[in-house]
């Protein structure tokens, strides 16, 4: 009697590969974030590259032009992640490069793909700029990485195990076959405690003031909402291009990008808040 293929070792192995593979993510970025300064700014940059790679890619840039507008992409994005890093307060005049860089591809692309590859410019710009602005402020920087990081993090471990565990309801079957509303609501939760809890525990444990109050708790609600949006966002934009991950440089998790849609979201998300907010207090 033949015997049935079983996907199972499959998806335990999977399963394995993004775990370790998060958890040595996770200890690297928490590390570079602690040290922070320009070897923050730096890694933050080269995943900026990355990103606009796979971007490009995905939105099936012809691979004559690839090559030469990734590249004018990415001295524009390198820039503006070095603007960002010499500044000593937030500085939302270090996109311009960036800008500059988006506008030449965009008459440099083909017909179909010129708003799509500028597009890839700006998004591959905000990773670059925002976590080195925001690390940048000597009293918060620390924390407003690290706020982002758990409100991201945990929502999307505990998005992932609560969905699995408690199925139900799909959240948006035509966008996201796989994501259900008990995922959504699991992550949601699990992110805001997450995150209030590592913004408190600093305070009390360490002394690093941040936002308080109910402006935090607003912030981190909103938060976890973006952070589940912009995954969603990123699974709409793969669909739209038939495209099942944005790469394969991560194991078990797909390209950077696909690791990075729910913090480039929530990171926008943050800056424009405390632009409008101003600093802590």
């Amino acid at each position: 009697m033949t015997e049935t293929l079983r996907p199972e070792p499959k998806k335990h192995s999977e399963l394995f590969l993004r775990v370790v593979f998060g958890l040595i993510m996770a200890v690297i970025a928490l590390g570079i974030a602690v040290v922070g300064d320009t070897l923050f700014a730096l890694f933050w940059t080269v995943a900026a590259i990355i990103v606009l790679r796979e971007w490009l890619q995905l939105v099936d840039v012809p691979q004559s032009r690839l090559l030469w507008l990734w590249l004018i992409g990415s001295i524009g994005v390198v820039t503006s992640g070095a603007l960002a890093e010499l500044s000593e307060t937030l500085n939302p005049g270090s996109v311009w490069p960036s800008c500059v860089a988006a506008c030449v591809v965009f008459f440099l692309a083909g017909h179909e793909r010129r708003l799509w590859t500028a597009a890839g410019v700006l998004y591959a710009a905000v990773i670059a700029i925002v976590p080195a602005d925001l690390r940048g402020d000597v009293a918060h920087g620390l924390v407003a990485i690290l706020w982002l990081f758990a409100i991201v993090w945990i929502s999307d471990v505990l998005a992932y195990f609560s969905g699995r565990t408690f199925g139900g309801p799909k959240l948006w079957p035509a966008v996201s076959p796989k994501k259900t509303w008990s995922g959504a609501i699991g992550g949601f939760v699990g992110g805001v405690a997450g995150a209030l809890g590592m913004v408190y525990g600093m305070a009390h444990l360490f002394g690093f003031g941040w936002y308080h109050g109910p402006t935090l708790i607003v912030l981190t609600v909103i938060g976890a909402i973006i952070s589940q949006a912009g995954d969603l966002s990123e699974s709409a934009l793969k669909r739209h291009f038939k495209v099942k991950d944005s790469g394969h440089l991560i194991p078990g998790h797909g390209g950077v990008m696909d690791r990075l849609d729910s913090f480039w979201a929530v990171a926008l998300f943050l800056y424009l808040a405390v632009l409008v907010l101003g600093p802590p207090q």
